[in-house]
């Protein structure tokens, strides 16, 4: 039995069974852990002795008949921004690189009263900012599936370690395409829920307005198991939005007979890369083969969803890093004089490059001269390209595309041409910007064997459309696969 390779259903329903036990689930994966991450640098912190202590006490429940749910017993990683009491959370940055948090987050907590077992911290890009997982204090982490190329960002490290088996799935958080680019990257399913249906007390924003936290698994499957697990209503998050429809298993069946689909034209014109253009097209095809409509129709609005994204970003993330100032906890220089000039030089030195371009892009669109001309104007953007997307989903249940313009770049790529990085999330920050939920599934490799994703967007609360089309589309390629 290779346990790295097994899903978390698979893998759950073997410890029911006690084909094997939680106790050796963990011991198997952070075996795993300890023979490859320094190829891929995926972890931040690893809790061993925890991970073995929570899985000894989540088998002696299952043996209770306590837990018995499809993730009791099995091992997972957490993104590094998401809180986990007595456990460091540093964002992968210098200036949290000793926070400790007295809480665990709402989502985390969810995880472990369905009998999850933590097994530590993925790195990330510094506070969520990146598409490649290369701004951490930590070092990049490196694509299991080349290790030339980037995971994709800010969760690659949790992407990374579900391709590598170095998790049985991971958590991450999603504020313009944070989830799903790093699995079209790592050839990993990855999901943004619609916004507010998981919650985000103990997630350490970056942007308020459009964060998420979401799963990276191996399928399907899993990916429906383990959001009917986070998704909650939660008093302490504002945001929080109660539902009565989150049994999202129930949305795993191969019928998608009726289901009207739309491509938008704006997804497929100038800068997308061939391959990528014709994986997803044929992604299409089968979905029509299996009984859905599928038509182009122009989107609206694409163009600006960048621009809007990245001042709407940049505004709440230099209000949300204010609190970080070397008073309370985190990094604080050694040498200063005043509090003004304790304040300067610790966030100098304790935030990274990318960190500071998108401070200070936040809080010149924030001053008094300019919030008229940018912030609001973005928020008017904002609020158009929902409006658009309110009338595509009056024709269609589903919006098709790429998660990416390319494959995965190679590491250093990206870094050099900031400007290149932020338009590789072209076809997934609308989706954030809109509240809508998204899901990211492989759909083939390029001509150099690196994963190409297909997205799949739905209408707010559509989450178990968007897992029906996904779970036909995926067992369709897998059937097929089989008979090849």
């Amino acid at each position: 039995m290779n346990i790295a390779n097994m899903t978390a259903t698979q893998l759950a329903a073997a410890i029911r069974a006690g084909e094997t036990t939680a106790v050796e689930a963990a011991e198997a994966v952070l075996a795993q852990i300890e023979k490859e991450d320094k190829k891929y640098n995926c972890y931040v912190t690893v809790d061993r002795n925890g991970a073995l202590a929570q899985a000894k006490a989540v088998q002696e429940k299952i043996e209770a008949g306590e837990f018995s749910g499809p993730l009791a017993g099995v091992p997972v990683a957490v993104k590094d921004n998401i809180c986990t009491e007595g456990l460091l959370t540093t964002c992968s940055s210098k200036i949290l690189h000793n926070f400790v948090p007295a809480y665990t987050a709402e989502a985390v907590k969810n995880l472990q009263r369905a009998g999850a077992v933590i097994l530590g911290k993925t790195n990330m890009d510094e506070f969520a900012m990146g598409s490649t997982t290369e701004t951490s204090a930590y070092g990049p982490t490196r694509n299991p599936r080349n290790t030339a190329h980037v995971p994709g960002g800010s969760s690659g490290g949790s992407a990374a370690a579900v391709a590598a088996g170095e998790c049985i799935y991971a958590i991450g958080s999603d504020t313009g395409g944070s989830i799903r680019q790093p699995a079209s990257y790592c050839g990993v399913v990855g999901m943004k829920p619609t916004y507010g249906t998981v919650s985000r007390y103990g997630l350490i924003a970056y942007g308020s307005s459009l964060d998420q936290i979401g799963p990276l698994t191996k399928d399907v499957e899993d990916c429906a198991a383990v959001l009917e697990t986070l998704a909650s209503h939660d008093p302490k998050d504002s945001t929080s939005v109660s539902r009565a429809d989150t049994d999202f298993t129930t949305a795993l069946t191969r019928d998608v007979e009726g289901l009207r689909i739309g491509i938008p034209n704006d997804y497929l014109g100038e800068g997308l890369d061939g391959e990528v253009r014709t994986a997803v097209l044929q992604a299409a095809e089968v979905l029509e083969k299996k009984g859905a409509s599928v038509e182009r129709f122009d989107l609206s609005l694409v163009e600006y969803a960048i621009p809007a994204y990245y001042t709407i970003a940049a505004a709440e993330a230099s209000s949300n890093l204010e609190r970080f100032d070397g008073i309370r906890y985190g990094y604080r220089t050694e040498a200063f004089e005043g509090l003004h000039g304790m304040y300067k030089k610790s966030r100098s030195e304790g935030f990274g490059e990318e960190v500071k371009r998108r401070i200070m892009l936040g809080s010149f669109v924030l001053s008094s001269g300019y919030y008229d001309a940018y912030y609001l104007k973005a928020l008017k953007v904002k609020a158009l390209i929902k409006k658009a997307f309110d009338a595509a989903f009056a024709k269609y249940d589903l919006i098709l595309g790429p998660v990416a313009p390319t494959t995965a770049p190679e590491l250093g790529e990206s870094l050099a041409d900031p400007i290149r990085m932020y338009l590789g999330d072209i076809y997934t920050i609308a989706v954030n910007l809109a509240g809508l939920p998204g899901i990211s599934v492989p759909c083939g490799e390029d001509s150099r064997g690196l994963p190409i994703g297909l997205q799949l967007i739905g209408d707010c609360f559509q989450e178990k459309t968007l897992l029906r089309a996904a779970y036909t589309y995926e067992q369709e390629v897998r059937e097929h696969e089989q008979t090849v």
